[in-house]
Parts: structure tokens; C-alpha cells; sequence
């Protein structure tokens, strides 16, 4: 696979990231080894259809509470894929320092909002972590001269929960969350992606959960308006997604983009999930509380 050229750099990291990827391209991230003791039920069988990546438009938390277009538009995923063997997802919500991944064998769900119903607040989300997942990833990176770690502590937060209640809701599939790095830009979030394209054959859900557009101050709570900037901003994005990637990587050439992504977190799991798998296709597209795109995509 070749990586796109951005027009402008803003992270040294990234041509650091480019060369070691570079290098090790040869040699596909597997699971091979992390999952060589299937649940039994699970099949592992080589000819079973290669699974997408995906990006989710997780919304505000009250997502997890819904039924709604977005949710059914989940919900209609998890059902019409074969279940994979895990979900390997990075959130918005998870910021740090170097690249962590979680391997706590049962992450708590994290409420991790405050100001909304009490129902919210009960909600838990038991699905089980992949120890042995995490640590072959974090050790495969490791060898690619990535920076990374286990996180044995980590909580499942709502950019991942949010979704996955409607995506699998007996939560009956392990998870094993990555962080976003702080100093990541969308390359870097791409070539990981990139490096992590081989799950998608081992039956490994690679998700990225943040937002098409993500202005809080622009948020009109419970209103049937539509923000056009933001609207506009969306389409101008996945016209970039289907017909020219360096364009979309360089997202930030947008005029006044600072209008409709104050910070880059909540975008920048949209380009992990592109990394992993290039293809566009739209499963959902919608707008909520006036400002918050909800669009949800799939790479192949």
C-alpha cells in the first residue's frame, strides 16, 4: 500500500512514522498467534468474507439511549456482518501521550459525561477486553519502531460504548480500544490504520468513533435545523474521501474549518479507519441538534 503525500506537515512524527511503516511493510500486523485459541464457535476459517473498517458518528451520549435513524443504521451493521472474532476501535475520547492499548481483560463503562438523564448513568456495557489482542498488537507496532504500550487499567469510554450497545448489544464481542495520541495528525492516524489493514482478513472489526463534524458552541439541542456550514462541510469531505485522499488527509486546507471541528480529536478516527481501508461507501448520513454530523462510513 502507498501513503498519499500531504500537501503541508504539522507533526515532525508523521515522516518518522512513514519511514519505519516503510520499512516493515512486508510484514502484516496479524492476530494469528493472539488468537490462535478461538472461542469455541468461532470460526477462523480462511475463506469467511474480509470485513470492512468502519467510522461511526457517535453523536452526543444520548446515542447509547435512542432509537433513531443513526441507531438503526448501527444496529443494521451488526447485523448484516459476520460477527467478528473482536473489535479493535479508537475513540475521540481516549487522548494520550504515546499510543496505548487497552488490555484490560473487563473494562468498567465509563460515564464519562456529566448533565443528562439518569437512565444514562445505569446503562453498562459488559463486553470483555482481549489481553492477549492487545499485547501482540502493542508488541508487532512496538517491532515497526511505533511507540506503544499495553494499558491494563483502561475504562471503556462512551466513543466506544455509545455505538457498540446498538452494534452488538448482548455485548458478546471482545473489545480492545487504541488510543489517539496527542501529537497524532490525520497521516499518522492513516498509517496506522494502514498497518492495521490485515485484521480486516483475520475477522477483525477495525473501527474509528468520532465525529464528521464536532462544533459543541454550535449545538442546538433537540432542533429540526441543519447547520450548512457544517452540511457543506461533510460533503466536501467525502467527495475528498472518494476521489482524492491526499485531499481529504489535508482536511485542513477547508476554508474556516475551525467552525466546524474546533479540535481535531473527534475527526481524526475517520482517517484511522480509512488507513485500514481506502473504499468509501456511505451506510448513513444525517445531521442532529443542528450542528453534529452523524454520518457513519465503510473502507473496503
Amino acid at each position: 500500500m502507498k501513503y498519499p503525500k500531504r500537501a503541508t506537515s504539522n507533526a515532525p512524527y508523521a515522516h518518522q512514522q512513514r519511514e519505519s511503516h516503510h520499512q516493515e511493510l512486508h510484514k502484516p500486523i496479524t492476530t494469528t498467534a493472539a488468537l490462535a485459541n478461538a472461542q469455541a464457535g468461532q470460526s477462523t476459517a480462511p475463506n469467511l468474507a474480509k470485513l470492512p473498517a468502519v467510522f461511526i458518528s457517535h453523536g452526543a451520549p444520548t446515542l447509547a439511549i435512542e432509537q433513531s435513524a443513526t441507531t438503526s443504521a448501527l444496529a443494521r451493521i451488526g447485523q448484516n456482518l459476520p460477527k467478528p472474532r473482536a473489535v479493535v476501535i479508537m475513540s475521540a475520547h481516549w487522548q494520550s501521550a504515546k499510543l496505548e492499548i487497552s488490555s484490560n481483560p473487563r473494562p468498567k463503562t465509563w460515564h464519562d459525561f456529566s448533565g443528562f438523564a439518569p437512565e444514562l448513568y445505569e446503562l453498562q456495557y459488559p463486553a470483555a477486553g482481549h489481553p492477549a489482542l492487545a499485547e501482540s498488537l502493542a508488541q508487532q507496532l512496538t517491532a515497526r519502531g511505533i511507540a506503544c504500550s499495553v494499558n491494563p487499567m483502561r475504562v471503556c469510554d462512551h466513543g466506544v460504548w455509545a455505538p457498540l450497545i446498538h452494534l452488538y448489544p448482548l455485548a458478546d464481542v471482545p473489545v480492545v480500544q487504541i488510543s489517539l495520541p496527542r501529537h497524532y495528525d490525520s497521516v499518522a492516524c492513516y498509517q496506522l490504520g494502514a498497518q492495521l489493514a490485515q485484521l480486516r482478513r483475520e475477522q477483525i472489526l477495525v473501527i474509528g468513533s468520532g465525529n464528521i463534524t464536532h462544533n459543541l458552541q454550535a449545538l442546538r439541542w433537540q432542533a429540526d435545523s441543519i447547520d450548512e456550514t457544517a452540511q457543506d462541510f461533510k460533503l466536501w469531505l467525502l467527495q475528498q474521501l472518494k476521489t482524492d485522499i491526499p485531499a481529504a488527509l489535508d482536511w485542513q486546507q477547508y476554508p474556516n474549518y475551525r467552525s466546524i471541528h474546533p479540535s481535531d480529536e473527534h475527526l481524526l478516527p475517520l482517517f484511522f479507519a480509512l488507513g485500514a481501508g481506502q473504499r468509501v461507501s456511505v451506510v448513513h448520513q444525517s445531521m442532529a441538534h443542528h450542528s453534529l454530523g452523524m454520518d457513519i462510513f465503510r473502507f473496503d
